[in-house]
């Protein structure tokens, strides 16, 4: 079984048991909450359910740790003008645990 969900304005592809990373979610760390955006699950035995555009299914998760991502280097350079701009920048994300896909 998985499902298609939206968090944080990106969509994912999620099954029980599964870690995902997203945005930085404004939720403490070791809570559960539920995302109520499933736009298609399918199910064990073969069936998809899709919505128009959303489903009245629901997927639990908890919320295991806050931190964040990978550096990112930005640069900017314009010949023979001595500009040179150099920053980084390192994004908040959440660490989710996908519990179960309610369907209803």
């Amino acid at each position: 079984m998985y499902a298609v969900v939206k968090i944080g304005g990106h969509q994912y592809v999620v099954k029980p048991g599964d870690i995902i990373e997203t945005q930085r979610l404004h939720v403490e760390p070791n809570t559960s909450i539920e995302i109520d955006e499933v736009y298609l699950v399918k199910t064990d035995d073969g069936k998809a359910l899709v919505g128009t555009p959303k489903l009245s299914a629901k997927v639990r998760a908890t919320v295991l740790e806050h931190f964040k991502g990978p550096k990112i280097i930005g640069f900017k350079y314009r010949p023979k003008k001595r500009y040179r701009r150099r920053w980084g920048h390192r994004q908040p994300m959440t660490r989710l645990k996908i519990e179960a896909i309610e369907v209803s």
